[in-house]
């Protein structure tokens, strides 16, 4: 795996909880009236949180194991609305969410790391991403992080819109 995108999964703990840190207290369950444009799920600040944990564990963590002890695994996509309900999400703890992730993301820069450039071009498909190798799973998990950030942004960005910041 090039030295990039590993640096970019090994920082994103650290990216997500200053990026969630940022949320004063009493913003991290607010919604805005409307979600257009929101560039990740359309989940509040704790929500997003509880999500990424979610889908480093239940998703990527699987996906990466079948598809690299399985010949041309189909990999399900994850419903997170239904998980976002499931889970509570809106009654999570913020610090145990953040450190479970955490934990979590060391679990599959361990599951990676090391692999041969033959691992890394094992194939899967990925339903609503198509056919894909063990590389492009994970430029996907790298590239799913930034979603995350980016919504995260967006949400401060409807606060401050809304005149509901204080700056």
């Amino acid at each position: 795996m090039d030295a990039v995108t590993l640096r970019a999964l090994e920082a994103f703990p650290d990216q997500l909880e200053a990026h969630f840190a940022a949320f004063p207290p009493s913003f991290r369950h607010w919604a805005p009236p409307s979600w257009d444009g929101v560039p990740s799920e359309a989940f509040t600040a704790i929500e997003q949180v509880c999500h990424v944990r979610d889908i480093e564990i239940l998703g990527y963590h699987l996906r990466l194991r079948r598809t690299l002890a399985e010949t041309d695994p189909i990999l399900a996509s994850i419903d997170s609305e239904v998980l976002a309900i499931e889970r509570d999400y809106g009654s999570a703890d913020a610090q145990a969410a953040l450190a479970a992730f955490r934990a979590a993301r060391l679990e599959t820069l361990a599951i990676i790391s090391g692999l041969s450039d033959a691992d890394f071009a094992r194939t899967a498909v990925f339903e609503g991403y198509g056919p894909l190798t063990l590389r492009s799973l994970i430029h996907y998990l790298c590239s799913h992080d930034q979603q995350h950030l980016a919504g995260l942004q967006w949400l401060r960005g409807k606060i401050d819109a809304a005149g509901l910041s204080g700056h």
